[in-house]
């Protein structure tokens, strides 16, 4: 039988502990949304022709050099985080099979009418994929890609998506980060004094040695920045981004 916790002494377990941090980042800060239905990233998706550089239907460039030297090579994808479903729709067009996931609903919705008008197959799902959404992603995954969900994760949700890369990511698979380059975007606030500012001060930047740092179970193959891309490249590669690359 549900109970009601009394007073002000609720936590009694680890997600207890991990909500009431989730707390000090209000979502009305647009940037975390916790265990929510992702409402204010359906408002960021839902104005299609806003000049969002990565509404573009072109694949990071890392990705598409990984693919390129032959770094990665196809298999079974993730896409975290995936958005309006460039990366995976590009994953799909080169042999991969793919399963992308996303909390928007409106960015999983234009990602499978991008899929449909190329005829392409990939597997989307709207939800969270460190929470219950997590549960319809079976792995093993020969490649978890991630370009832009870890700069908005809060720190203490790490936790889950190391968690996650643990568990779905095969044996001599591969695991892509792309994310905001410390001193270029994202803040550079230690990860305590988050807690104190109550914000995620629109994303958070990373240096090579911080993607070292939490990646270490994983085996480097190349940490870089993402090679600048003109406007009329097929690729998509801004220059404040940072682009890691690890094998298990």
């Amino acid at each position: 039988m549900d109970r009601v916790a009394p007073g002000g002494r609720s936590l009694r377990s680890i997600d207890d502990v991990l909500r009431m941090l989730d707390e000090a980042f209000p979502t009305s800060n647009g940037r975390w949304t916790g265990n929510t239905d992702g409402a204010w990233w359906d408002g960021f998706y839902s104005d299609r022709e806003r000049p969002v550089p990565f509404f573009a239907e072109k694949p990071d460039e890392n990705l598409a050099d990984y693919l390129g030297r032959g770094l990665v090579r196809p298999g079974r994808a993730l896409d975290l985080g995936c958005g309006p479903g460039r990366n995976a729709l590009f994953l799909a067009t080169n042999g991969f099979s793919v399963d992308a996931i996303d909390l928007s609903a409106e960015a999983i919705a234009w990602a499978r009418e991008r899929a449909s008008t190329r005829d392409l197959d990939v597997t989307f799902h709207q939800g969270d994929a460190f929470q219950d959404g997590g549960a319809v992603l079976t792995g093993p995954y020969d490649l978890i890609y991630d370009s832009g969900c870890l700069p908005h994760l809060p720190p203490h949700r790490r936790i889950g998506y190391l968690d996650l890369i643990d568990r779905l990511l095969a044996p001599g698979g591969h695991f892509g980060v792309a994310c905001f380059a410390s001193g270029l975007m994202g803040s550079e606030s230690p990860d305590m004094e988050l807690y104190r500012e109550g914000s995620l001060g629109g994303g958070l930047g990373f240096t090579p040695d911080d993607l070292r740092w939490l990646f270490q179970d994983l085996k480097e193959v190349e940490i870089r920045p993402m090679r600048p891309q003109g406007e009329n490249s097929p690729y998509f590669g801004p220059e404040f981004l940072l682009a890691g690359l690890f094998t298990r």
